[in-house]
């Protein structure tokens, strides 16, 4: 893990075409260091669950390249790698579980959280499709506080629940005054924390990862029922 994260480090302080070309082998050998670490770690994942099975790096990683059409930050590439391990790929609108290595150590304070450039563990789901949300919603109002118990129980392994980008309002359809309206008001459904360099580069990191990720199953779950539900009734 440090070899990639030393390479992050410097990719982010020459963030530009002609130092990536110079450095693009070694770019290719920590790529693929990640890809067999993320293989590896889906492997053990898919042991206890089986939707998991059968999973590749190409379907659990992402390009180093960063699409800049629509932001006002044009530099060329990604300062971390990233994986997202989930049932179907990282492309089957499941919730699942990311997590990623970055070019900076993390600060103490979670509110200066940056997805840039810092490691991160998140599992969850950062874009649901509307039918699938709707679902999710009328889940979270008929549940009498399930989700909040499972929020809550993420909470003691040390996960945060993401609030970026949440609606002022209730969502249309829902009462001001619904029960859980602080749940009913987010677009994304997230859980995350942010270890250290010193946490990722440990010996026995894909061990607390995996307890991490256990943790955050019911979450995943509870999500993942949504959208199948949503999805039959397409």
């Amino acid at each position: 893990m440090q070899d990639i994260i030393d390479f992050l480090h410097r990719l982010a302080a020459n963030n530009n075409r002609e130092w990536f070309t110079a450095h693009k082998e070694e770019c290719k050998a920590v790529q693929a260091q990640f890809a067999t670490w993320v293989e590896k770690l889906a492997a053990r994942m898919a042991a206890v669950d089986p939707t998991l099975v059968g999973l590749t790096a190409r379907d659990m990683t992402y390009r180093i390249y960063r699409d800049t059409r629509f932001s006002h930050d044009k530099t060329p590439y990604k300062t971390h790698m990233g994986a997202f391990i989930c049932r179907g790929g990282k492309k089957s609108g499941y919730a699942g579980y990311y997590f990623q290595l970055g070019a900076e150590d993390n600060r103490a304070d979670f509110g200066s959280f940056h997805w840039e450039t810092q490691h991160v563990v998140a599992p969850g789901h950062y874009c649901i499709e509307p039918k699938a949300l709707q679902v999710l919603r009328e889940d979270i109002v008929y549940g009498e506080g399930d989700f909040d118990r499972l929020v809550r129980s993420a909470a003691e392994a040390r996960f945060t629940l993401l609030r970026e980008n949440a609606l002022k309002r209730n969502p249309k359809g829902f009462d001001k005054d619904a029960s859980w309206s602080e749940y009913l008001r987010l677009r994304n459904f997230c859980l995350a924390y942010a270890p250290t360099t010193a946490e990722v580069t440990a010996p026995d990191f894909a061990d607390r990862l995996l307890e991490s990720f256990a943790a955050a199953r019911p979450f995943i779950d509870y999500i993942n029922r949504a959208i199948d539900f949503a999805r039959e009734e397409m």
